[in-house]
């Protein structure tokens, strides 16, 4: 992306790949999940007008509870809106500037995105899921399993590198260590 290109140009291909990534995902918290949690906080997104109320009442056929103003929807994504685009924004930083906190970051990013999902769904699917519209096939397959799962297949991909780039940071200290161990 343009984005990725004017600023993430010194950065490896994975690097670019993760900052579009983290551009998209700072966008969607911002533009599309922040307007949510100020119509709930207001109203309801059901009792809303707008070209974003109307996108939300559309996602409201897959899942009923974001209509409403549902506390345990609303609460994880104030969280998300707020914690989740701060710390995407950091961890930008920390991508761009080759930062030592960033794997930190990236870490905590992606738990606070798998929770967020976990949260978001788990209870309804627990209760059967009697908000959760799955006999549509878009609003089960597009809505419901698309457009969620990329917030459980990237920041699983993130700790995935995180993990090797942190095994690789140890073999290092490692080598280092042992043979500072062997001469005592």
């Amino acid at each position: 992306g343009l984005l990725t290109h004017r600023y993430g140009g010194q950065s490896s291909r994975i690097d670019r790949w993760i900052l579009l990534w983290l551009f998209y995902d700072v966008i969607v918290h911002l533009t599309l999940e922040g307007p949510f949690v100020y119509m709930s906080l207001v109203g309801t997104v059901e009792t809303s007008e707008g070209p974003l109320a109307e996108l939300w009442k559309e996602y409201g056929k897959a899942d009923s509870r974001w209509l409403v103003s549902d506390p345990t929807i609303v609460s994880l994504e104030i969280l998300t809106v707020v914690l989740g685009s701060l710390l995407a924004l950091l961890l930008i930083h920390a991508v761009l500037n080759d930062k030592y906190y960033r794997h930190f970051l990236q870490i905590t990013l992606c738990v606070c995105e798998l929770y967020g999902g976990w949260m978001t769904f788990c209870p309804d699917w627990l209760l059967g899921s009697p908000h959760l519209n799955t006999s549509n096939p878009l609003y089960l397959w597009i809505y419901l399993v698309f457009f969620n799962g990329l917030w459980v297949l990237v920041p699983i991909l993130l700790l995935v590198q995180s993990w090797f780039v942190l095994k690789g940071l140890h073999g290092v200290r490692g080598d280092s260590t042992s043979s500072h161990r062997k001469k005592l």
